[in-house]
């Protein structure tokens, strides 16, 4: 088990934006364009040089206003449940083949559309791949993954992981190291298993995130790491360091946070505004 922290690599003073990496979140609900909106920032303020957000249609204006420095899509949806409708999976799988990196779940709800657009992306997609909260909800018990050139990273916190894979909470908790390891053997993916002491691992590198707190214990916290993570991708790192480096990022953004602020009145937007703060200490 290696706890050795990655480095981004520096930019290259003749670097364009396109040269920093192409992102797309597909993310949001109505009643939860929020996640989709943190992930977004997160993504920017990680280093991604062009980044796309793609939601339902009725909340394209809200995520829109959530920042000017990335671009929105609106997507057909199911007008009764405000969630990515059938006919939303095309057009967000043509978005998806025109970026460097895809990055889905936070905030969309479990659905059908969901799962069927995650198994075609996982298909479909060569590039980095980040699948978090319903992302992985809507892929049912003991899903399949193709190989893939690319490992994809999934992000579950407790809950998520035991739903993947049949297990109680407790059964997982009880050896959240070996569980991890040997579900990302199993599917051929990189995992991050979340919680205190995050884990992250390949299936044989293996890493143990000791930082961050208690006042990182709120919604939206999850939805800014896949943002980091997806960020991290679009820069080139490879999945597994991606990973690593994301939840040190992460952690550490919620302990910069925390001298300011405290544990109890700290909330996820503080995690995105002090992401620069994190990477200026990780370089």
């Amino acid at each position: 088990m290696s706890n050795q922290i990655p480095k981004l690599p520096a930019r290259d003073p003749d670097s364009n934006k396109g040269t920093h990496g192409r992102g797309l979140l597909i993310a949001g609900s109505v009643g939860m364009s929020g996640a989709a909106v943190l992930a977004g920032n997160a993504m920017l303020r990680s280093g991604a040089g062009l980044v796309t957000l793609a939601g339902p249609k009725s909340i394209q204006t809200v995520l829109a206003l959530g920042n000017p420095c990335y671009m929105t899509v609106g997507l057909p949806e199911d007008t009764a449940t405000g969630r990515l409708a059938s006919p939303a999976v095309g057009p967000a799988l043509q978005l998806a083949l025109e970026r460097d990196v895809v990055a889905i779940g936070p905030g969309l709800g479990k659905s059908e559309p969901v799962g069927h657009l995650v198994r075609l992306l996982l298909e479909k997609i060569e590039g980095g791949l980040v699948i978090d909260a319903d992302g992985l909800n809507s892929l049912g018990q003991d899903p399949s993954f193709p190989p893939r050139r690319m490992p994809a990273v999934i992000t579950p916190h407790p809950g998520e992981f035991a739903r993947l894979t049949g297990q109680s909470i407790a059964e997982v908790q009880a050896d959240r190291e070996g569980c991890a390891r040997h579900l990302a053997r199993r599917l051929g993916v990189v995992v991050l298993l979340k919680g205190n002491h995050t884990v992250i691992t390949d299936g044989e590198q293996l890493a143990v995130n000791k930082n961050g707190n208690p006042g990182m214990a709120r919604g939206g916290s999850g939805d800014v790491l896949t943002g980091v993570i997806a960020a991290l991708l679009c820069q080139r790192m490879t999945p597994y360091d991606a990973a690593v480096l994301g939840a040190h990022v992460h952690g550490l953004a919620g302990d910069l946070a925390r001298e300011k602020l405290g544990e109890v009145g700290m909330i996820a937007t503080d995690l995105v505004d002090f992401l620069p703060a994190a990477f200026l200490r990780s370089q």
